[in-house]
């Protein structure tokens, strides 16, 4: 078998550094004919990835070729000098092969949740379909609406690979045990933890619950979680096992069984830790280069010091929209990527189409941070587009206002009426009148807690906007477009400077599985081009740009 060794020799320039040159003992053999030397074939062999490359030189001119073979050099002179070499690359050699094994997907490669059903069936349903997994937007849902999704994906996705998102709800904690309770129901098999604070009985349920041993005696592992997270402290509790007080809590309530809560102390809460960095949506803006290595080195103090017989795999989010941004990921040990704020531009995604043509516009530097409305009171903020809306300067408003008063009351009634003409569009009262009839009906005794504290009630009041604006974005509601809560991170604006001047440049051509297919197959052929440049060759910069085209 050829090795590096074989293939290269050390040759010392006399000043002190060595340098490394091709092995003179080999040669390529094959038709000339197959041989190109212009610009475009050169780049469309350099593009034909399931078969190896040869860079030649014949009469002082560089040409490349996928066809003939390497062969010891013979006593018989050639007139085809080999410069270097490189193998075939499959997709499904980037990142870690047992992810492709464990999901059942094609490569390493997913597309994360966006509430409210931006991450819709339809998006779900497509990727799954080509063997991609996907993960359903379920945040902010009625069980109702959750179920019927449910139910749709997994009758178009008998045997296919598919998600479900369950987001962290640290004011209602029903929400999150009502969506445990449909996936236990249903028998969903995978679950996408998201913007989880600390480990909550009802994930810790959901893991739990679906432990068991099979025919050979090994623990079985059938509800599977892949945890979406950017601060150490907390991956540290999703890469160990389910805390001990919250499975006994959960075994004297009878929903897990002795057994379960055995098994469950050898197991980790995760399989899968996706790192979250500069996102859209909830995120802390942590930087990809410094967030990855750091879990995955905690990662590694953790398996040492449990020995799971499956290690915990580590993934990326966060500023991946292009084959170099996904490329850099797995060359920094990611086991996968995932994308998130371009999937919401595509065809199959949930939003209006207002929302996408806004996300296709969308520069780098069109993002801010707002307050979130699931998290208000506790200053937690998410990435939103500020570029054609007014949304995140409003609900940062909304948030001074709420830290410099106690109630609706004490704030100048300047303001009050501007919030009322600009922002609400009705009287506070007429405001405070629905959200008050919304919660008799959905949380009673928060609505007894507002009702009795003039400052939850303002929060109740300024939740009004922040909840909504994010639904008017999905349902494309007329005359609110400049208070459309868009939840994007920089790399919608990555993407679209990629893209410019391809197909994928109008909206209307987005779709999840060419973005996919497009960004995997960019980073493949640009891991090819990188390889080249380290063996030493020059490679001219047209050569080193992957453009989406269509596929014939």
């Amino acid at each position: 078998m050829t090795t590096i060794d074989t293939l290269f020799s050390k040759q010392d320039n006399g000043l002190g550094f060595s340098t490394y040159t091709y092995n003179q003992n080999l040669i390529w053999k094959g038709s000339l004919d197959t041989i190109s030397f212009d610009q475009q074939t050169i780049k469309d062999k350099l593009l034909v990835l399931d078969k190896p490359c040869y860079i030649v030189r014949i009469a002082g001119q560089i040409g490349v070729t996928n066809e003939g073979f390497l062969s010891p050099v013979e006593n018989t002179t050639t007139q085809v000098e080999l410069l270097t070499s490189i193998p075939p690359i499959r997709l499904q050699q980037l990142g870690d092969p047992n992810f492709l094994s464990f999901y059942g997907v094609k490569y390493a490669y997913m597309t994360g949740a966006m509430a409210g059903g931006i991450a819709s069936e339809e998006m779900v349903i497509a990727l799954g379909k080509d063997q991609i997994l996907s993960s359903f937007g379920a945040g902010g849902l009625t069980p109702e609406r959750l179920e019927a999704a449910i139910q749709t994906i997994q009758q178009a996705l008998p045997h296919d690979p598919y998600a479900f998102n369950l987001i962290h709800s640290p004011n209602d904690m029903a929400i999150e045990r009502r969506a445990v309770d449909l996936y236990l129901k249903y028998g969903v098999k995978i679950v996408e933890a998201s913007a989880f604070l600390d480990l909550t009985p009802n994930i810790v349920y959901y893991r739990v619950a679906g432990l068991s041993l099979n025919n050979a005696n090994q623990i079985e592992i059938k509800n599977k979680v892949i945890a979406k997270i950017s601060r150490r402290e907390v991956a540290s509790k999703f890469m160990q096992p389910a805390p001990a007080k919250i499975i006994q809590e959960l075994l004297e309530q009878g929903l897990i069984t002795e057994l379960q809560a055995k098994l469950a102390k050898k197991v980790p809460m995760a399989d899968d830790i996706t790192v979250e960095a500069d996102s859209g949506g909830h995120t802390d803006n942590r930087p990809l280069v410094c967030l990855l290595p750091s879990l995955i080195s905690l990662r590694d103090e953790i398996q040492t010091q449990y020995q799971y017989a499956q290690p915990i795999r580590v993934g990326v989010a966060g500023g991946i929209a292009t084959p170099q941004s996904a490329l850099a990921g797995l060359m920094m040990g990611a086991a996968y990527v995932m994308t998130g704020s371009i999937n919401q531009a595509c065809v199959e995604s949930g939003a209006c189409e207002h929302t996408k043509r806004l996300l296709a516009q969308a520069e780098m530097a069109d993002v801010m941070m707002a307050p979130a409305a699931d998290m208000f009171e506790m200053g937690v903020k998410l990435q939103v587009l500020k570029r054609g809306t007014m949304f995140p300067m409003r609900a940062q408003k909304l948030y001074e206002l709420y830290r410099a008063y106690d109630s609706i009351e004490d704030i100048p009634a300047a303001e009050r009426e501007k919030l009322e003409k600009q922002v609400f569009r009705k009287t506070l009262a007429e405001v405070w009148e629905g959200t008050a009839a919304y919660l008799s009906q959905k949380n009673p005794e928060k609505l007894g807690k507002a009702i009795n504290n003039p400052k939850l009630k303002m929060a109740a009041i300024f939740r009004w906007y922040l909840g909504l604006s994010s639904r008017w974005s999905t349902a494309g509601e007329k005359g609110r477009e400049v208070d459309y809560q868009i939840w994007c991170g920089p790399a919608m604006g990555g993407f679209n400077d990629w893209v410019r001047g391809s197909y994928l440049a109008e909206p209307q051509n987005r779709r999840v599985v060419d973005v996919a297919d497009h960004i995997m197959q960019g980073a493949a052929y640009l891991y090819r081009i990188q390889n080249l440049k380290i063996q030493g060759l020059q490679i001219p910069d047209y050569y080193t740009q992957y453009l989406p085209e269509i596929s014939q």
